[in-house]
């Protein structure tokens, strides 16, 4: 598989599946743009360190995804976008009741509106190109509900709306728009998550992996960032050209229910 001559932008690719992913793209030739709203040294050392290890042209941009002139001046910067993988995304945990204003405003504006904004600006590119891929990254809460997550449901559930509705409208065309839906992804938040959880539960780390945080995977077994990865690339070669306005679920059963 090459994506040679393609290029693939990528949000929120600083860390976890965001930069799992500019890298398996930038490995298979893909010149990648990484991004995040933060503009640090080592932002851009990621990026110099992906051009180092695959010979790809690799840029960090910084933009703030909670606001629509960034998302559509990160495509606009860089120049052309043949993939486009929308993974930002930020989570807060409360009852509906006392969910704070503003952070139901900032995860629907990056987790859900600035998908909307990107594909906006990089869908004239790929129709100008003739080919075009937008993969975006909604999760298993795109599909069901968990209490206290109103905001994170709430936008999940708009992004695989927004996907269908993209993969309508570029029915015709070499466009294709889907999206993947993770369950717990073994991500360096997730496993510094699990000392906290040991010492609150009083278990050992396997039980509190099988009893508290996998509990919803019936597997028992988290999805990788490997294996999101791999699913963007499947997504993005000849294999995916009719697959259309579908999701993809990597949750070890948990969507089956």
């Amino acid at each position: 598989m090459s994506f040679e001559g393609k290029t693939a932008v990528i949000t929120g690719s600083n860390s976890g599946i965001g930069l799992g992913v500019a890298r398996a793209l930038a490995r298979a030739g893909a010149d990648v743009v990484l991004n995040s709203f933060t503009d640090r040294d080592e932002d851009h050392a990621l990026a110099e360190e992906i051009a180092k290890e695959t010979g790809v042209r690799a840029r960090y941009i910084s933009a703030d995804m909670s606001k629509a002139d960034a998302c559509r001046a990160l495509i606009e910067t860089a120049g052309t976008c043949d993939i486009l993988v929308n993974n930002a995304g930020i989570q807060h945990v409360a009852p509906v009741d006392t969910f704070p204003t503003e952070k139901w405003d900032a995860i629907i504006a990056i987790n859900l509106t600035s998908a909307f904004h990107t594909t906006a600006a990089a869908l004239p590119m790929m129709r100008k190109a003739g080919w075009g891929r937008i993969v975006n990254i909604a999760s298993a809460h795109g599909l069901r509900a968990s209490p206290y997550k109103s905001a994170y449901v709430a936008a999940k559930h708009g992004v695989v709306g927004l996907t269908k509705t993209v993969a309508l409208e570029t029915a015709g065309e070499a466009i294709t728009c889907n999206a993947i839906c993770p369950g717990y992804v073994l991500t360096p938040i997730i496993e510094a998550q699990i000392p906290d959880q040991m010492k609150t539960h009083n278990m050992d780390e396997e039980t509190v992996l099988r009893e508290v945080i996998l509990v919803k995977h019936p597997s028992r077994k988290f999805a990788t960032i490997d294996q999101v990865a791999g699913t963007v690339m499947f997504l993005c070669s000849p294999n995916g050209d009719e697959i259309r306005g579908t999701t993809i679920s990597l949750d070890g059963g948990w969507t089956a229910n």
